[in-house]
């Protein structure tokens, strides 16, 4: 079980100044959106490495607690392993080059309900934001998925899309892949089968319009912003100076949803 964090560890890390200060407002939920491999779980990362301090003040963002979806269609990858070795055969995917990819597209709904039972099973917390990391793909994904999801995480949410090129997508993919820990959230690959066949296109610009704003969704209105997330970044500068101004912009609309 992933534990929450309380105080960040590390190099960046250091303890708050005043800890009897009243919670600083942050956004409460992060539906964090974007192709395979666009920088997700990098961003992730690089938010988790900063003290507290800083994530509040420069990102507004709080104590970090991350929901993803790749964990549970891993484990159902395994799975059907495990059918096909008692004589069943696979029930939603299929092998490939000692990868998976789905062949049953329901999975995608299915997913999103599994991770509307984390999000309602998640307080939340003054200080403390929940964020929920997903990616789809093809006509009207986007638009389904959100469709589905929690109204809890919709009415205290917001988005922030990171935006990549398919050709982009494919290059970090096979770059961060790491077949002895193809599990693990930052190592994992998705298989060219289903990358051309579910990830070539979305219709994330098709539901937005433009490049930050307001969707109607589930009786909500969610905050968006969406980042140009080429060249990938590499540094502490470039996450800073690509993703603060992101988190100011987002953290406006939400105030004024």
């Amino acid at each position: 079980m992933e534990r929450m964090e309380l105080w960040p560890s590390g190099r960046h890390a250091r303890r708050p100044r005043d800890v009897d200060r009243p919670p600083q407002e942050v956004l409460p939920c992060l539906l964090l959106l974007g192709r395979p491999a666009a920088g997700k779980s990098e961003l992730v990362q690089f938010l988790k490495g900063l003290s507290l301090d800083e994530r509040l003040e420069r990102y507004h963002l709080g104590a970090l607690k991350v929901l993803y979806d790749f964990p549970i269609l891993w484990e159902k990858f395994l799975e059907d392993d495990i059918w096909e070795e008692v004589g069943k055969g696979r029930l939603l995917s299929a092998r490939a080059q000692g990868n998976y990819y789905v062949t049953d597209d329901r999975v995608w709904s299915f997913l999103i309900e599994k991770l509307n039972r984390q999000i309602d099973s998640e307080p939340f917390l003054p200080g403390r934001t929940l964020i929920v990391e997903f990616s789809r793909g093809g006509e009207g994904a986007y638009r389904a998925a959100l469709a589905r999801l929690s109204r809890r995480a919709l009415r205290k949410g917001a988005i922030l899309y990171l935006k990549v090129s398919f050709q982009e997508s494919w290059r970090r993919n096979q770059a961060r892949y790491d077949r002895a820990r193809k599990g693990g959230i930052l190592t994992h690959s998705v298989p060219w089968e289903e990358m051309e066949r579910t990830y070539r296109t979305d219709d994330w610009e098709e539901l937005t319009g433009s490049p930050a704003g307001y969707l109607e969704v589930g009786g909500a209105r969610v905050p968006y912003v969406t980042v140009e997330n080429e060249p990938e970044p590499t540094s502490e500068r470039d996450f800073s100076s690509r993703f603060r101004p992101a988190f100011d912009k987002l953290f406006r609309l939400w105030k004024r949803r």
